[in-house]
C-alpha cells in the first residue's frame, strides 16, 4: 500500500504539459477545481471526466500511474460513496429498499468528483519538478511580500514537504520490513492492538525524519543559503503562446461549466 503512493513523485517528458510554465499550471488546476465543484448535473461531469482525459493524454501520464495514486484513498472513497447512497431522502429504487434514486445519482457524482480532484493534482506533481513548482508558486504569491508575508520561505517549505513524501514513504517501507523480520504483526487483531503494533514503526520514523531535517538544515546553512530578496534563479520562467492557449482553453471550460451549471446540466 505505501509503494502505491505517488503524491510528491515527477515524471520527467517533453510533452505540452510538461513545457507549460509553472504558474500556468497551477492557474490552470486552480480553475479545473472551481469547474469541478460547480458541476451539478451529468453533462458537467462528463465533460470533467473528458478534460482529464484528455491532460492525461496530452502529458503522456499513464492511468495505471492515476489509479495506482488512488488506492490509499479508496477506504475515503468508499466512505463518501457509501454515506451518500444510504442517507440521502429521495424515491426508493424498488419497493422497500434503502437505496434511493437520489442517493445513487449523488454517490456517484461525489466519487467522480474526489477521483477527478485527486487526478488533477497529481498531473501537477506528476509534470512539474519541485523548483519549478517551488519558484512558480513564489511568483504566484510575490503581491504579498508588500505585507511582510515570508512567501519564499513559504513556498520552500511546501515544496521540501512535497520533495520528502516519497524519501519518508521508502523510509516507512523499511522500517515495516525490518520490524516484520523481527515478528513483528501489523495485520492481524482489533483496531487497537494494530495502533500499538504501529508504535515501533513511528518512533524510528519521527527519528529518522529530525535527523533528516537537522542535516538538511546543516547543508543550507553551509552553503550559505538565504530566502527572501536578493536571490537569483538559474532558470527564469517567461510565459510563452502555449501557456496563453492553455490559459484561454481554462477560461473556456470555466464558461462551459457556467452555461451548464445554468442550465442544469
Amino acid at each position: 500500500m505505501l509503494k502505491d503512493i505517488t503524491l510528491g513523485q515527477f515524471f520527467p517528458g517533453d510533452t505540452p504539459v510538461h513545457r507549460l510554465d509553472p504558474r500556468s499550471k497551477i492557474l490552470l488546476l486552480i480553475v479545473f477545481i472551481v469547474a469541478l465543484f460547480m458541476a451539478h448535473g451529468w453533462a458537467g461531469y462528463g465533460l470533467m471526466l473528458l478534460v482529464t482525459a484528455l491532460c492525461m493524454a496530452v502529458s503522456r501520464i499513464s492511468p495505471r500511474n492515476i489509479f495506482k495514486g488512488l488506492k490509499p484513498m479508496l477506504f475515503i472513497i468508499v466512505f463518501t460513496a457509501a454515506l451518500n447512497l444510504f442517507y440521502t431522502q429521495g424515491t426508493p429504487l424498488f419497493p422497500g429498499w434503502p437505496i434511493t434514486r437520489e442517493g445513487l445519482e449523488r454517490s456517484i457524482a461525489m466519487v467522480l468528483r474526489i477521483v477527478l480532484l485527486i487526478a488533477g493534482t497529481f498531473l501537477l506533481t506528476y509534470t512539474t519538478s519541485p523548483m519549478a513548482l517551488t519558484d512558480g508558486m513564489e511568483r504566484l504569491l510575490s503581491p504579498l511580500k508588500k505585507i511582510g508575508l515570508p512567501v519564499h520561505e513559504i513556498t520552500m517549505m511546501m515544496s521540501m514537504a512535497l520533495r520528502f513524501i516519497p524519501t519518508l514513504i521508502e523510509e516507512t517501507d523499511k522500517i515495516m520490513s525490518a520490524q516484520k523480520a523481527r515478528g513483528a504483526d501489523f495485520e492481524n487483531g482489533n483496531l487497537l492492538q494494530r495502533a500499538k503494533a504501529l508504535l515501533p514503526i513511528l518512533v524510528p520514523l519521527f527519528v529518522s525524519s529530525f535527523r533528516r531535517a537537522d542535516e538538511l538544515a546543516v547543508a543550507m546553512e553551509s552553503r550559505c543559503y538565504h530566502g527572501g530578496s536578493g536571490r537569483t534563479r538559474m532558470k527564469q520562467l517567461h510565459f510563452q503562446a502555449l501557456d496563453l492557449w492553455a490559459l484561454a482553453l481554462g477560461a473556456l471550460l470555466l464558461a462551459a461549466m457556467i452555461l451548464l451549471r445554468r442550465f442544469g446540466l
